[in-house]
């Protein structure tokens, strides 16, 4: 993990401002790679309910996140973590960092998307999947076809036309490929991610990034993850979403208590109120599954069967446990295309 860490070590992270009376307030000091759009939501919503508590956010992208917080092991700082990938809450869960700890109401929520531990070290809030933003109009100019599949991406038709997030620093980016190597196989997989790297003009350090970068125009080709696609269409991009016939790699934001929280009692309401129907409603604005049955609302752009497309074989363990080597090894291959910092 050593290798991981180093890589991210140098970069800032920003603390939200406290309030002015703050210091008759607990203040949960909140690990996050939560989207900015949701942020202010989740903190105003959990602050209302619970007004002597105040979260102060440390947010970067799920990597940063993840590698900063088992750098500080022997010290941890965050009482809690939210809205970080499942698989790097089990990472976390496999270095005995976090907390078992069972909400209240877990047990409303689909058993699917919450640790099968009990007490379980984790609880889902939402499921994210991959997407390809594809830019119609740039497309058209430079003659490529409409891909429908992961293997069409790996045709020298589109060489240097595709973006895709770097997977140290993006939860998207490693979703991606722990779910190639799992639906291919371990060979195949890495045959595989040869041949797309072919194609691949840019690894960014967001998972948002590459179908932004879709929709501008700056590359025809992003791989990226459904509510920024579903964003960027919304707001006029002539991009159109693919969701690939092989199925889509998919991870769950999470939340769990740090072990060794100076705030345990608060640390306990806010996961409880992350797991509560309120917190899921809010959720619901952005994702089209949610860990609440009958919550989520239909999202433009996204297929109704779209949980029907997650790929089955998706194993949180096993992709926790093999990360740095994963990662090692991908490193080896394709950094040299990683966006610099």
């Amino acid at each position: 993990m050593a290798s991981v860490v180093a890589a991210v070590l140098g970069t800032s992270f920003t603390l939200a401002t406290s309030s002015s009376h703050a210091q008759s307030k607990t203040q949960l000091l909140v690990y996050t790679a939560l989207e900015t759009d949701a942020m202010k939501l989740y903190k105003d919503g959990f602050e209302k309910a619970n007004p002597n508590i105040e979260i102060r956010w440390v947010r970067d992208s799920t990597g940063v996140v993840t590698a900063k917080l088992l750098a500080e092991k022997n010290n941890p700082q965050a009482d809690v973590v939210v809205g970080l990938a499942a698989t790097s809450l089990a990472l976390l869960g496999q270095e005995g960092m976090l907390l078992p700890y069972e909400p209240k109401g877990m047990k409303e929520l689909n058993p699917a998307y919450v640790d099968s531990a009990r007490p379980p070290n984790w609880v889902g809030m939402d499921v994210w999947g991959a997407t390809i933003c594809f830019n119609t109009t740039e497309a058209k100019k430079l003659n490529l076809p409409t891909p429908t599949s992961w293997q069409d991406l790996a045709k020298p038709i589109y060489k240097g036309q595709i973006v895709m997030p770097h997977p140290a620093s993006s939860g998207t980016g490693y979703l991606d490929v722990t779910a190639w190597l799992q639906m291919f196989g371990e060979t195949n997989g890495w045959k595989y991610m040869d041949a797309l790297h072919q194609n691949i003009a840019q690894y960014t350090h967001s998972g948002s990034k590459p179908c932004t970068m879709a929709g501008t125009g700056e590359f025809p080709i992003g791989i990226s993850f459904e509510f920024r696609g579903h964003q960027v269409k919304r707001s006029g991009a002539p991009i159109e979403l693919i969701f690939p016939k092989e199925g889509l790699g998919w991870d769950i934001e999470a939340s769990g208590i740090m072990k060794g929280t100076k705030n345990l009692e608060a640390a306990k309401k806010l996961v409880d109120w992350m797991a509560s129907k309120d917190a899921n409603q809010i959720s619901s604005n952005w994702w089209a599954i949610v860990a609440y049955p009958g919550i989520a609302k239909k999202v433009e752009g996204i297929p109704d069967n779209y949980e029907k497309l997650l790929i089955t074989q998706n194993d949180f363990n096993w992709s926790a446990k093999n990360r740095e080597r994963i990662l090692a090894e991908w490193s080896t291959r394709y950094n040299a295309k990683a966006e610099k910092k």
